[in-house]
């Protein structure tokens, strides 16, 4: 009996590690989907505004809220979208030091970061971690896709595989 809730237990892990030996990973990620069409609320330090690209720059303590979805970094740069009329919104976030994504339970950090809002995409890169409850994997870069809450990680992608105990 042992043996069967051993190997029960380790069978989703074994199924895992075949895709982290192939530095590649697909994951869920977020118990709730992100929906891109919700208004960003954006708290910060500091605002700087560059009137000549129409872009802003947010510095300290950044903190981004899209419905479930909270974003975190040191300095976040708001690209708009342009037309013939001038701004029309925000095409995407480019967030750099200490950034952490939150979705529901799942968390990840890493150097920089960049949301596209309107495909709800989230590119994380450079020493990535990713928390999911118990478990972490670490990689050089994910891409976290909020609207449909799976994810991807490649490069040397990487997992600790704990045996169960009774």
């Amino acid at each position: 009996m042992l043996y069967l809730r051993v190997l029960m237990f380790c069978l989703p892990f074994a199924l895992l590690s075949a895709g982290v030996s192939a530095q590649n990973a697909s994951i869920a990620f977020g118990a709730v989907k992100a929906d891109p069409s919700l208004p960003v609320e954006v708290t910060a330090d500091a605002l700087d505004v560059n009137q000549q690209d129409g872009s802003a720059r947010f510095v300290g303590n950044v903190i981004i809220i899209q419905g479930v979805m909270r974003l975190s970094a040191d300095d976040v740069l708001v690209i708009y979208k342009q037309d013939d009329g001038g701004k029309t919104g925000v095409e995407r976030l480019e967030a750099a030091g200490n950034v952490i994504l939150v979705n529901g339970p799942d968390a990840a950090e890493a150097d920089k970061a960049e949301y596209t809002i309107d495909s709800g995409t989230v590119v994380m890169t450079g020493n990535v971690l990713l928390s999911q409850g118990t478990g972490t994997l670490t990689s050089n870069r994910l891409v976290v896709n909020l609207t449909t809450g799976t994810a991807s990680m490649s490069g040397r992608v990487k997992t600790i595989l704990n045996g169960g105990s009774d």
